[in-house]
C-alpha cells in the first residue's frame, strides 16, 4: 500500500501545494493566489491538490509546509525555510553543485548548494521590490498592460533600454518619462525585465550549474534568456519552476515520516 505526502509554500502572492507518493513522484499539484487570508489560502491548496492528485485526505500521511506563510498552515506536521525546501526541490532534479535562483513575488533569493546537497550560503532580498515579481506587477500595472503578457511585449522590444533606479516608484516614474520622450511601451517593458536582472546578479556571483525557480522564471522565460545571455552560461529549469519549494517542502515530508530525527533546518 502506497503512501502519500504534501508539500504546501504559502507564498506573499501565491500558494502552491504538490501531492507525491513515497517513491518521490509527483501525483497532482494545486497552485492558487493567497489573498489576505493565508489559512484559507493553505487549506483550499491542499484540498484541490489532493483532488487532483485523485486521492482523500486521509490518504496523506505527513505534510510539511513552508513560505512567507508558513506558520499559517495549521495541520503541517511541520515546516522548513523556503531556502531549504528550494535547494532539496531543486537538488533533486539536478543532484551536483548548484547555484538557485528563485524569484518570488516579494522575495528573490540566490542558494548555493554542495555536491552532497547541503546549503553552503546564501542571499535573500526582502528589503524592498526591486528585483521581484511585484516590481514587474507595478510596471505592468503602471502600463496598463496584464502580467500574463510581459513577456511577450518584452520579445516585441527593438532596443536594449536599461532602467537608472531599481526602487520600484522611481522606475515606474522613470518608465513614463522615456514613453513620453518617444520610447516604446515594448522597449521599456524590456528595460524592467533587464532591471531585475540587474538586482538578482548583483546579489551573490552567479557562477556554475545554474537553476532557476520560481513563478516569475515560469511565466516569463525571457528573463531566463537575458540572463543567459548577460553571463554567457547554461540556466537549468525543474519541471515546473513554480512549484520547486512546494515540491522540495513534499520530499521533507517523505523524509521526516520515514525517520523525524533525519532532517534538521
Amino acid at each position: 500500500m502506497p503512501n502519500y505526502f504534501a508539500g504546501i509554500d504559502v507564498g506573499a502572492v501565491t500558494t502552491k501545494c504538490v501531492i507525491i507518493d513515497d517513491r518521490k513522484a509527483i501525483l497532482g499539484f494545486f497552485v492558487k493566489n493567497s489573498g489576505i487570508d493565508l489559512k484559507e489560502a493553505a487549506e483550499n491548496c491542499y484540498q484541490k491538490a489532493i483532488e487532483t492528485a485523485k486521492l482523500s485526505i486521509e490518504n496523506i500521511k505527513y505534510v510539511v509546509g513552508t513560505g512567507y506563510g508558513r506558520e499559517s498552515i495549521s495541520f503541517a506536521n511541520s515546516t522548513k525555510t523556503e531556502i531549504s525546501c528550494h535547494a532539496k526541490g531543486s537538488y533533486f532534479y539536478f543532484p551536483r553543485a548548484i547555484t538557485v535562483i528563485d524569484i518570488g513575488g516579494q522575495d528573490t533569493k540566490v542558494i548555493k548548494v554542495d555536491e552532497k546537497g547541503r546549503i553552503a550560503g546564501f542571499k535573500m532580498n526582502r528589503k524592498c521590490a526591486a528585483g521581484t515579481g511585484a516590481f514587474l506587477e507595478e510596471i505592468a500595472g503602471k502600463m496598463k498592460v496584464p502580467v500574463s503578457s510581459l513577456d511577450e511585449l518584452a520579445r516585441k522590444a527593438t532596443s536594449n533600454i536599461e532602467l537608472s533606479s531599481y526602487c520600484t516608484v522611481f522606475a515606474s516614474t522613470e518608465i513614463l518619462s522615456k514613453i513620453r520622450a518617444g520610447n516604446t511601451r515594448e522597449d521599456m517593458i524590456r528595460g524592467a525585465f533587464n532591471s531585475v536582472i540587474k538586482r538578482v546578479l548583483e546579489m551573490d556571483s552567479v557562477t556554475g550549474f545554474v537553476v532557476m525557480t520560481g513563478g516569475v522564471v515560469a511565466y516569463n522565460k525571457i528573463i531566463v534568456e537575458l540572463i543567459e545571455e548577460s553571463k554567457g552560461i547554461r540556466i537549468n529549469l525543474p519541471p515546473n519552476p513554480q512549484i520547486t519549494g512546494a515540491f522540495g517542502a513534499a520530499l521533507f515530508a517523505v523524509e521526516e515520516y520515514r525517520d523525524p530525527y533525519a532532517c534538521k533546518g
